[in-house]
């Protein structure tokens, strides 16, 4: 399953699709074939590890006794590609080993079609490892809503800008290379209004060169206000979507519909605030400069914290040093409880 979950990461982390990995083995526990998952309209990962033990011959030389080690829940309904579920008992496969259950609305119940058909079926092997792989994926298709993660740099003291509004640069090349970076990661980049008319963002992935990274995440732009018609993010290289509304819930409930499951909010304070208040951050990634700026420019402003007993509080996942910042990644701990339970 390990295996598994190694092949799964080959595959693109963006998309509607989770990044799968399957291992063929034989009676003996031999590997025979593995695949993993393309990305949309390729085959999913069962079926690109059969793909290669039939590419070899006919369906008479596939061995007896085989088992299909498989990091979720083989799936069970026609999409761009037909169910896995049912090609794995055309193969003749013998057992199933699934890490996590799919919670799809439309793609679980592969199990039980594999049980009906009288294939042996085992669940939840490693299921807290494959969850923390998928879980991004995991997190948006339970939720119904794009995974969100909350992007923001600012000084030691909290600060993301100086008294007189200037931003650039608080971190360092390599920090800010990093964040290009989590761009190309996520499917859509996420800031307000306000930030298109301080700043005028391109809002592009970009390498160390300035070149346009090979993905680039949909710009979305949420507010009331008007944006002028030259704005750079009208020169992306994707279509923007301009969200003209404070309803978060609904315009993430929107881009689900869309096909984006990962959202990188990088909008200023008033828009990082609302997510927070909204309960509506998966993920934090704060960047630390060794600087001190005081002022009034805070990363946050009101979250409804009245009290210390009221605070939100947050899981450390890691700490990098990235030149002289920081990274430091953190999560609610309520997303961690939940996140960390079996899926089986």
């Amino acid at each position: 399953m390990r295996h598994a979950l190694s092949l799964a990461a080959h595959g693109p982390a963006t998309g509607v699709n989770p990044q799968v990995g399957c291992v063929l083995v034989d009676a003996d526990g031999t590997i025979l074939a593995e695949g993993w998952h393309r990305g949309a309209g390729t085959p999913h990962a069962e079926v690109d590890a059969l793909s290669r033990i039939f590419a070899t011959g006919s369906a008479a030389a596939i061995p007896s006794g085989l088992t299909a080690i498989v990091t979720l829940e083989p799936c069970n309904h026609e999409g761009l590609t037909g169910p896995c579920s049912e090609a794995l008992i055309a193969a003749g496969v013998e057992r199933v080993v699934y890490a996590v259950s799919d919670p799809g609305e439309h793609s679980s119940g592969g199990a039980e079609r594999l049980r009906e058909a009288g294939v042996l079926v085992d669940a939840g092997v490693l299921a807290e490892e494959a969850s923390e792989a998928m879980r991004t994926w995991l997190t948006a298709t339970r939720l119904r809503r794009p995974f969100v993660t909350m992007k923001w740099a600012s000084s030691l003291d909290g600060r993301v800008a100086a008294v007189d509004g200037s931003s650039k640069w608080i971190t360092g090349t390599a920090a800010r290379q990093r964040v290009h970076e989590q761009r190309e990661q996520s499917d859509a980049i996420l800031v307000g209004t306000g930030t298109v008319l301080t700043d005028d963002p391109s809002l592009t992935a970009r390498g160390d060169g300035g070149e346009l990274m090979p993905h680039q995440p949909i710009p979305v732009v949420i507010g009331e206000r008007a944006i002028p018609s030259n704005a750079r993010v009208f020169q992306h290289p994707q279509t923007p979507i301009i969200a003209v509304s404070r309803d978060l819930p609904a315009i993430l409930a929107d881009l689900f519909e869309l096909g984006i499951r990962h959202a990188f909010v990088e909008g200023g304070p008033t828009l990082a605030s609302a997510f927070v208040t909204a309960g509506l951050v998966d993920e934090y990634l704060v960047y630390l400069a060794p600087v001190l700026l005081g002022g009034g420019w805070l990363a946050l402003s009101d979250i409804g914290v009245g009290s210390i007993g009221e605070a939100q509080r947050l899981s450390i996942d890691s700490v990098e040093q990235l030149g002289d910042d920081l990274l430091v990644v953190a999560r609610p701990v309520s997303v961690s409880a939940v996140d960390g339970k079996k899926d089986i």
